[in-house]
């Protein structure tokens, strides 16, 4: 079938050749981390998640920490009747949840895969936010929680880090989409998110504008949004940005955050910038 899951609407046969993304149909998987730690509070918990890391990109930021698997085809493939049972072969009570990073492009496998389907842990749509409404509406009957990045409000820096000219237009109607499907946050007795929607935002060196109109948006068209501010940009790979942030552009952006009343989600601490929270792949 010809594939058209994302924005980028590349329309191949992802049987016989790739798309954007670098990948083919079958579903592959770079890398699984057990316990996962390095996410919110809320995903992690004090288990934290299994991390599914999945092969390729629709994005492919230029910027990318994971490079080594959003830019190079490194993995193994599973049918979506194989990818139901490896989430299945772990004792899934021992996470708190099964954290999917970067799925979109697999978007369709993966609704064939757990259609139907009844997993004893919630099931985290960890993505770029570049994504069409309508894919959206179906992720939605098998995923618990949204946790998308809203990366860009500019077009010039959209296009620049992620050859993404048209980034906002479709994030902020997935987004809101992912908002009206999942309009309460449901948290377990011990704080894990059951069902919901946690938006990320990492800031760039250099955009605290666009940061601050990210922000302006989320409150005015977000309802009692949970917002998860982000300082872990690391210069990496050959990323035209050539400097971490800061301090007072991570204050600048922080401070607006409260003066307009984002209140609930989290601060990332400022020194998290290392390579030190980059998997190795």
């Amino acid at each position: 079938m010809e594939c058209f899951d994302c924005p980028r609407n590349c329309g191949v046969d992802r049987n016989i050749q790739t798309g954007f993304c670098g990948e083919k149909e079958n579903i592959k998987i770079a890398k699984i981390i057990e316990n996962f730690m390095w996410e919110e509070p809320c995903i992690s918990g004090s288990k934290g998640a299994l991390a599914i890391f999945f092969s390729g990109c629709n994005l492919r930021c230029e910027f990318c920490q994971n490079y080594e698997i959003s830019h190079k085809s490194i993995g193994k493939e599973y049918t979506p009747s194989e990818f139901y049972d490896l989430l299945l072969s772990y004792d899934l009570d021992s996470f708190s949840c099964i954290d999917l990073i970067t799925p979109t492009h697999f978007s369709s496998k993966i609704i064939e895969a757990l259609q139907n389907k009844k997993l004893p842990i919630p099931l985290v749509w960890n993505s770029s936010g570049y994504e069409k409404p309508e894919i959206i509406e179906k992720i939605a009957g098998v995923v618990d929680v949204f946790m998308p990045d809203f990366k860009y409000f500019s077009k010039e820096l959209a296009k620049k880090y992620s050859r993404a000219e048209d980034y906002f237009e479709w994030a902020r109607k997935s987004i809101v989409k992912m908002s009206e499907l999942k309009p309460d946050n449901i948290f377990s007795m011990d704080g894990i998110l059951q069902s919901g929607l946690l938006i990320r935002h990492l800031v760039l060196p250099g955009s605290v504008l666009d940061s601050i109109r990210i922000l302006d948006f989320i409150k005015e068209n977000i309802s009692e949004p949970s917002v998860s501010i982000m300082s872990q940009f690391t210069p990496y790979n050959n990323s035209s940005i050539k400097r971490k942030l800061y301090p007072l552009e991570y204050k600048t952006v922080v401070a607006h955050a409260e003066k307009i009343g984002l209140e609930n989600g989290y601060i990332q601490d400022f020194d998290s910038a290392s390579e030190n929270f980059i998997p190795e792949f």
